[in-house]
């Protein structure tokens, strides 16, 4: 068990060692990605124009060796755009016409979904089936996609002409939703002076997708003790107002709360952390850690929260340090 926790750490210092030259100030946004990674999970990746989103998902498909397809999720985008379309050619041989299937760019390893959020619910739900089973169902065939296959989303926050936001289904099939945070002005001034987006053409492959997949396994091999098990259903059941377990701002502030798979991703990313920190058993600071990514976006909130300036990330926040453990 000591080799294989010493092999989940040694993938997350090798990524993480080779995505950081290319994005300054963004640690905490390349660690929760790398545990996604490394649990097999999707992420919706939110931030502001310019914050690094798109170079992100680059930089990891370099250090990882994944096949990488990027969609531009825009207003007349059709479900077939995503998951491939049947056509009609004349077969050379007899002369008839036969259905050949053209996948799409969901066949791949890592697909980033650019400003998810700007195409009709219709659309975004093509990824639905393929997120969660890996596997896509057109012109009366199941296919499955290429292992690994990871989502990254990417979401306007700013905006609000021609959005659509995301049916709370879809957004439960992201394991975690990741903030690029704003940077500081000696962060700004490094990234002026230094130009890092122009080192990704000098990222270095440092695992390979045998290694990703190795280590999913290995990472659901750590043990999560009753303990912590315990918390990680209590932090969730206090997210859901009316119940025994919520507080007051829980009451007060949310419409509904985390699902059972909010319990499941903080059970799993705990996992992850703890053998990324050479750790055979997770602990309730591992929780704590990816509370915030993991709940963030399966909470969503009533008017009076708008109206008070509260938002999920505070009410995670607040959870996190009243649920006792």
């Amino acid at each position: 068990m000591a080799d294989s926790i010493e092999a989940v750490a040694e993938f997350h210092n090798r990524l993480s060692a080779a995505m950081a030259p290319v994005l300054v100030g963004q640690e905490q946004a390349i660690e929760h990605v790398i545990i996604a990674i490394a649990c097999g999970g999707h992420v919706l990746l939110t931030g502001g124009a310019a914050s690094g989103k798109g170079l992100l998902v680059r930089a990891l498909a370099k250090a990882a060796q994944l096949d990488f397809r990027r969609i531009q999720f825009t207003p007349d985008l059709m479900p077939s755009d995503i998951t491939g379309s049947e056509i009609l050619e004349e077969s050379a041989a007899t002369g008839h016409r036969v259905k050949r299937f053209v996948p799409g760019p969901i066949f791949t390893n890592l697909l980033m979904a650019d400003e998810i959020n700007r195409t009709p619910p219709k659309t975004q739900s093509a990824l639905l089936e393929g997120m969660q089973e890996k596997q896509v169902t057109a012109g009366g065939r199941t296919m499955p996609l290429p292992v690994p296959f990871f989502v990254m989303a990417t979401r306007t926050s700013i905006e609000t002409e021609g959005i659509y936001p995301l049916p709370e289904a879809q957004q439960d099939r992201f394991m975690f939703n990741v903030e690029m945070r704003p940077l500081s002005q000696d962060e700004e001034h490094q990234i002026v002076m230094n130009d890092p987006a122009a080192k990704l053409d000098r990222i270095e492959p440092v695992v390979d997708k045998e290694q990703i997949v190795s280590v999913q396994r290995l990472v659901r091999d750590v043990a999560v003790p009753e303990a912590v098990q315990r918390y990680i259903v209590d932090l969730t059941c206090a997210s859901r107002p009316g119940t025994p377990d919520a507080g007051e701002m829980v009451n007060r502030y949310v419409a509904w709360g985390a699902g059972v798979r909010a319990s499941q991703y903080l059970a799993l990313g705990a996992k992850a952390r703890a053998a990324m920190r050479g750790r055979s058993a997770a602990a309730v600071e591992d929780v704590k850690a990816v509370a915030l990514p993991v709940m963030r976006h399966r909470i969503g909130l009533n008017f009076r929260a708008e109206n008070d300036g509260i938002t999920a990330a505070r009410v995670v926040n607040t959870l996190v340090e009243t649920v006792k453990n």
